[in-house]
């Protein structure tokens, strides 16, 4: 366990948007910074991030939290190892009871997995430097290669002997089980016998962003038909290959800095280029590119070039890919290196200032090498030319219309000349392809909502955003800061806004004579707030006043113990979007500006409150109207009713951006 003062430390010194910026481009904006969202794909940056309050939101999928949730959610840590990424990031000491083996084989699989793969990445590395076979046959073969010892501790590299069964038993003598090493692919069972699976191979340990070993690529080095040239961990709960970059650890900060990214195939490639100096590159490890590993580099970047081997292999894999790409709004390049060349050799033989001057002399965009490669193929065969049009009308329709117009109309002018065909044809095939892509993706989001509603138990709602088909008298609505699909009541949502404005205001005055905290303690009566977690949340808020004689500090809430209330802060304290102009039109509500805003937001938040004790009131007159007997009883109820009622609209005309609407009591 780590306690609790280690915690605090950590949570004082990170910033979040230094964290973030590890992993995504941020751009400021104001006082606070934008971004294209890591956690869903969308070509309009949502994804915000506050400095000053330490939390993120974002405005399209919901997702929100603080320095340590986003490192739960973006590399799929739990909450220790959140805490021990910051705490090495920052160069902290934290203080931790120790764990037992018998604690440790308890522990999650996927920690299990992470602790097993850093073990082996060192037990690989120490066998290469530190052995008389690893040095003689793994890092000769590095060093053959020209890799400097720089490199070679940078990127991890190692190695496993030939001897059939080391590694497994050093691993089992330290404590870890046969069948977690085999779940991670680091051993095989033959006939009730584990060996080393990648026994007599040099090692390639696979990185996620923050450098955690999620799995190795490991090549053979003795020629032979049975065995295969590379052998990758199969997946398992942490490594799935189609999520995987290899090298985006290493290369992250040059592609945001250079604002690019190249792509290779392999992981020498990757290596010998950062040794030639050429630091913004990742590699897909021989797959085709993945929705997943375009969103890895469109965190840092949106320019993407393709380098791959001249040879028939290396044209038919650059090809795979590139329409997702376009789909994402990338600027796609791509460079074929001359035949017998690839990245690796290439460096390693011309160096970087020449390997950037053939890079810019022979980049093309994705449309126009189709047209390269598939004319090349086509010939006079009527049929193929037929299948190449469709191809590139497929392809020029990715590009999205409204932000690039005049790049699509270039390509389908290029496209007509060189496949010699009617332009206006080609515009038609193009836009086809774009309504059939639309009504395609219409269709499964109409499932998918469906299937939500069904998990959830919840009927279809409107869209996040408030728009002119639903009036601000609704009952139930979206509320601005929860995922979509979240329905809330409006005594729930209140009440969590209450507690918002104290967090966020409660410091500051609200008139000449108090504080807004105290304000709303003299206003409020604890016993009327309904939803427990906020009357819990309320009566800490003032038992931290009482006893420290100040209100608790913003993060005091955002870094709260409860992960429920800390991403329940988060959606809350973020500022809010701006209202429509169309609501303004429709129904007058304004957004207030200027140094004294917050008292407005107090005062309508408190507002809900009163009308709400109003009608409390009025229900009880009625009650005893009911009852009564005597007439000039009666009438004085009556006018007491009226009274209610009248101050009961009085402020929901002064407030009309709270939704006032209540359900009556039972």
């Amino acid at each position: 366990m780590i306690s609790q003062d280690s915690i605090n430390e950590v949570m004082s010194r990170a910033d979040i948007v230094d964290v973030v910026g590890q992993f995504v481009r941020l751009k400021r904006r104001g006082t606070n910074f934008l971004a294209n969202c890591p956690f869903h794909n969308e070509k309009t940056p949502s994804f915000n991030v506050s400095q000053a309050k330490g939390i993120y939101k974002c405005f399209g999928c919901g997702k929100a939290g603080n320095v340590v949730t986003f490192l739960q959610e973006h590399e799929k840590l739990t909450y220790p190892e959140a805490i021990h990424w910051l705490a090495d990031y920052y160069k902290i000491k934290i203080d931790e009871t120790e764990r037992s083996p018998e604690q440790q084989q308890q522990q999650q699989l996927g920690e299990s997995l992470r602790l097993l793969n850093e073990y082996a990445t060192n037990w690989f590395h120490n066998c290469m430097i530190n052995t008389e076979e690893g040095q003689l046959i793994g890092l000769s073969y590095f060093k053959q290669r020209g890799f400097r010892n720089e490199i070679i501790e940078r990127f991890r590299l190692g190695y496993n002997p030939e001897q059939a069964d080391v590694f497994y038993r050093d691993s089992i003598k330290k404590g870890y089980q046969a069948d977690l090493l085999e779940k991670a692919g680091l051993i095989k069972n033959r006939n009730g016998i584990y060996h080393d699976a990648y026994r007599g191979r040099v090692i390639f340990p696979i990185q996620s962003m923050t450098g955690r070993i999620l799995g190795f690529g490991a090549r053979i080095l003795k020629s032979t038909e049975k065995a295969p040239k590379y052998v990758n961990t199969p997946e398992n709960e942490i490594y799935i290959k189609h999520k995987v970059l290899y090298g985006m650890y290493q290369s992250r900060q040059a592609i945001a800095k250079q604002d690019e990214c190249f792509l290779v195939e392999g992981y020498t490639d990757v290596i010998s280029l950062h040794q030639g100096g050429v630091e913004n590159v990742v590699a897909s490890s021989g797959t085709s590119l993945t929705e997943d590993q375009l969103r890895l580099i469109g965190q840092l970047t949106k320019n993407l070039t393709i380098l791959y081997d001249g040879d028939a292999a290396g044209v038919k894999a650059a090809l795979r890919g590139l329409d997702m790409a376009l789909s994402q709004s990338f600027n796609v390049q791509l460079v074929l290196l001359t035949d017998g060349e690839d990245p690796d050799s290439f460096i390693q033989k011309h160096g970087s200032s020449r390997f950037h001057e053939y890079v810019k002399a022979h980049k093309q965009n994705v449309i126009s090498f189709r047209l390269q490669v598939g004319l090349s193929e086509v010939g006079d065969d009527p049929v193929k030319k037929s299948k190449l049009v469709n191809e590139i009308a497929e392809s020029i329709s990715r590009i999205n219309k409204a932000e690039d117009f005049a790049l699509q109309a270039h390509f389908i002018r290029e496209a007509a000349r060189k496949l010699d065909v009617d332009e206006a044809g080609l515009i038609t095939l193009v836009n086809k392809n774009i309504r059939e892509r639309i009504e395609k993706d219409k269709d499964q989001v109409r499932i998918s909502e469906r299937q939500k509603s069904r998990d959830a138990g919840i009927a279809e709602i409107g869209p996040t955003h408030p728009d002119d088909s639903h009036p601000p008298e609704l009952e139930a609505r979206q509320v601005p800061g929860q995922p979509p699909g979240v329905q809330i009541t409006p005594d729930e949502e209140q009440e969590w806004q209450l507690l918002r404005v104290l967090v966020e205001h409660g410091h500051e005055q609200y008139d000449d004579n108090q504080t807004v905290a105290n304000h709303i303690e003299q206003t409020i009566d604890p016993d009327f707030l309904e939803d427990k977690t906020v009357g819990a949340l309320y009566a800490e808020y003032f038992k931290h006043k009482a006893r420290f004689g100040d209100v608790p500090e913003t993060h005091y809430f955002i870094n709260h113990p409860d992960s429920a209330v800390r991403n329940r802060m988060a959606n809350l304290l973020h500022p809010r979007q701006e209202i429509s102009s169309r609501w303004k039109e429709k129904y007058g509500i304004e957004s207030l500006t200027g140094a004294m805003v917050y008292v407005n937001d107090v005062d309508s938040t408190l507002a809900y409150f009163q009308v709400k004790k109003l009608i409390h009131l009025k229900e009880d007159a009625m009650k005893k109207l009911s009852v009564e007997a005597d007439p000039v009883t009666q009438k004085v109820y009556e006018e007491h009713i009226m009274n209610l009622i009248g101050m009961q609209r009085e402020l929901m005309k002064q407030h009309a951006t709270v939704v006032l609407k209540l359900s009556k009591r039972k």
